[in-house]
């Protein structure tokens, strides 16, 4: 009788605590608003701002989440964890797609590099795949992909990287030299550009036990 009473007692300030938490994060409507209650929030509940891509985040959560308006929710309920996530904005930014292989020049003299990139190209074009020529040649950690850049926003890389890839079509190979960093590319455009939908989700996860 004791615990049941309590029970009883500790009830309503359970329900007053999700009202006052729904309240909250129904009063979320931007970025800024987002970023501030997860700050607040982060360490006992988990808070975070995440973004989406819908062709980075292929995720049954993902999924959901893009069917959702701006402003919707959704709960998961897993063991004694409840997560809520919150749709705070949509946008649809314009991304390019890419594979390179990336020379030093602090490591390696520009007769050699040219010499390479040439050599590159031309195994390219008579039919070597490019993942594979990437996998040998690339001195960066992106080789262990085979060079693939994966979609990225504009903004993202340096001024001069997104310009070439701009100025060229799908399934153009093209050398790039970034001197005052010393960087050296092969770049291969592998696909033209394309908006991509993206949402900024609020996560909050929080412990029902």
């Amino acid at each position: 009788m004791k615990h049941l009473f309590v029970l009883l007692l500790f009830c309503p300030l359970f329900a007053l605590s999700q009202e006052s938490l729904e309240q909250e994060l129904d009063s979320i409507k931007t970025t800024e608003d987002a970023k501030i209650f997860a700050k607040t929030y982060k360490k006992v509940h988990k808070s975070k701002v995440l973004t989406f891509n819908k062709e980075k985040h292929k995720t049954k959560l993902a999924d959901e989440l893009f069917k959702l308006s701006k402003g919707g929710k959704k709960v998961v309920k897993k063991d004694d964890k409840k997560t809520y996530y919150k749709v705070i904005d949509k946008d649809k930014t314009l991304h390019h797609r890419v594979s390179y292989i990336y020379f030093d020049g602090r490591k390696m003299t520009m007769a050699d590099i040219n010499a390479k990139r040439s050599k590159i190209i031309n195994q390219f074009k008579q039919g070597y795949k490019f993942e594979a020529l990437a996998e040998i040649h690339s001195m960066d950690l992106n080789a262990k992909r085979g060079g693939d850049l994966g979609w990225f926003p504009e903004g993202q890389m340096h001024p001069d990287f997104e310009n070439a890839v701009k100025s060229h079509s799908k399934d153009d190979i093209f050398t790039l030299d970034i001197p005052d960093r010393q960087w050296y590319y092969i770049v291969l455009k592998t696909y033209e550009a394309k908006d991509i939908e993206e949402i900024t989700v609020l996560k909050y996860t929080e412990v029902t036990k």
